[in-house]
């Protein structure tokens, strides 16, 4: 297997290899089933990192090895320390996410064209910056609204949340009516095949 940079974390050809070889593996994506609808590894299962969150106990049953994948690698990192809390082990992060592995030529599935919840952050900010700049010539106070967004982020960077994604997984666009309910995935996680 390839060399990756950490014990918690797997890289594409490491992930490739296990796939390849046909090893048991799970591949969990974190991400908001509209980012998962757009794009996903094949084979992968979506458990969004909110409804990781929102479960009392996480009790994985099978010893298979679980790597969770997201955009870029930083909700992952935050499902396998709330996973590792709850007792799991055999957990690896995707460094880079579904967006380093679709660079790195990995086989993608593709569905809608919903942007990744990164740009549609930087989208939003960027606009509400924007609006509050350019708003505050003829009403001086409005800037605020982009002080306010500076704060948002910086709170957002420091403490490895992001509220604003959390809005924005709620649009319509970011929840497929075709999508599968995240609850029914748990069991991939958890149970033995």
């Amino acid at each position: 297997m390839s060399t990756t940079a950490s014990p918690t974390t797997l890289d594409t050809s490491g992930l490739k290899e296990l796939l390849d070889d046909g090893s048991p593996v799970r591949v969990i994506d974190v991400r908001t089933p509209g980012e998962f609808e757009a794009v996903h590894i094949p084979g992968s299962v979506n458990l969004p990192l909110d409804v990781l969150r929102a479960q009392e106990n996480v009790t994985v049953r099978h010893d298979e090895p679980i790597v969770l994948a997201c955009a870029s690698g930083a909700r992952a990192e935050q499902a396998r320390n709330l996973l590792e809390s709850s007792g799991a082990t055999r957990l690896r992060v995707l460094s880079g996410g579904v967006s380093r592995w679709e660079q790195d030529g990995g086989a993608v599935e593709r569905g809608s064209d919903v942007w990744p919840m990164e740009r549609q952050v930087r989208l939003t900010a960027g606009l509400l910056v924007l609006t509050g700049v350019l708003s505050s010539i003829a009403f001086e106070p409005l800037k605020w609204i982009a002080g306010f967004v500076g704060g948002g982020l910086t709170f957002a960077a420091l403490s490895n949340t992001c509220a604003m994604s959390k809005v924005l997984a709620l649009l319509p666009h970011n929840r497929p009516k075709k999508a599968t309910d995240p609850q029914s995935a748990l069991p991939t996680l958890t149970d033995r095949r």
